[in-house]
């Protein structure tokens, strides 16, 4: 293994590492002792990679948005219609949310971080609902007389990021079963019913390993 190899697995280690310490204790109370530690290295191999905690902290969140966004894209690519591509999303992030402990930890902070770094999360789901609406838009599947894309795009966001925050308490709020029961309430609201028909509120194979029936 190449000296530059042994520093890439070492920044990782550290990087998971404090998304464990951040996850269970929070920025303010996580202590880089116990990251070094937890990592299985020495604290002044954690300088030598970060100068402080919120550089570790941003360092998470970084790959945390790495993550989220590298799923979107692989999901976009599908090429479903809007609608079933922002159910595929959510139930993408939902997965990552719920197995991947950088990407759980990285969210948190990123959504309160205190100027650690420009990224808010949240803001880029947001981001990502308003666009999917707009191409639902152009694509004709929105139902009639459904109100501004604002609104539903606020709805949309605060009932799928209130999942993430319940599920600090318990895993189930992240479930498939729940996401799948979320968009089964969002869909008929959003889809007319020629449209609706062919979505799938569990989602797509492309968007999360499995297909299921289509909304009944």
């Amino acid at each position: 293994m190449t000296k530059q190899e042994r520093a890439t697995r070492t920044r990782d280690a550290l990087i998971k590492s404090a998304a464990i310490e951040f996850d269970r204790h929070g920025y303010a109370l996580a202590k880089l002792s116990a990251i070094s530690s937890g990592a299985g290295v020495s604290p002044g191999a954690l300088h030598f990679h970060f100068e402080n905690k919120a550089a570790v902290a941003a360092a998470v969140e970084c790959a945390a948005s790495t993550a989220l966004r590298r799923t979107a894209r692989i999901v976009y690519r599908q090429r479903s219609n809007a609608l079933q591509n922002l159910t595929d999303t959510a139930h993408a992030a939902a997965r990552l949310l719920r197995e991947d402990i950088v990407v759980r930890a990285g969210f948190r902070l990123s959504c309160s971080n205190s100027g650690r770094t420009e990224l808010n999360l949240r803001q880029e789901w947001q981001s990502c609902v308003q666009q999917r609406l707009a191409e639902a838009a152009d694509e004709e599947l929105l139902a009639t007389g459904i109100g501004s894309r604002q609104d539903l795009a606020r709805t949309i966001v605060a009932a799928t990021i209130g999942l993430e925050a319940l599920c600090r308490d318990n895993d189930e709020w992240l479930s498939p079963r729940t996401v799948t029961g979320l968009w089964r309430t969002l869909l008929p609201m959003l889809a007319h019913p020629e449209a609706l028909a062919g979505l799938q509120p569990a989602g797509t194979m492309a968007g999360t390993g499995r297909t299921h029936a289509p909304v009944g």
